[in-house]
């Protein structure tokens, strides 16, 4: 049996482990306060990249190409949308609802 003590303090290490673990994930990215997070991705062909929203407004994921590789529906608070990179190559986005709103994933 493990001493109370001791299991208090490895649920307080996971606690405080699990943000880091989650913020950290390849191919994650954040729709927060009216901009991507990061702004630039950099992520190994193959590499699945899901936008999540934390806003409490709608916002989509558009590539910037002239033919769009790429495009969300509307996604509304914590709805994600995800797109998995075959190429290499650079990969301009924005939100077509707030176009100021932009973003980059690079694939190597």
């Amino acid at each position: 049996m493990v001493p109370r003590r001791r299991r208090a303090g490895v649920a307080l290490a996971l606690l405080l482990c699990a943000p880091l673990a989650r913020a950290a994930a390849p191919g994650a990215v954040a729709i927060d306060n009216f901009s991507f997070g990061p702004a630039s991705l950099t992520v190994a062909v193959g590499t699945r990249v899901t936008w999540t929203n934390h806003d409490d407004d709608p916002h989509t994921v558009v590539s910037a190409a002239a033919t769009p590789v790429f495009k969300s529906a509307a996604l509304d608070t914590d709805e994600t949308y995800a797109f998995v990179f075959t190429e290499k190559g650079i990969y301009k986005y924005f939100c077509s609802i707030h176009p100021r709103m932009q973003g980059t994933v690079i694939v190597e």
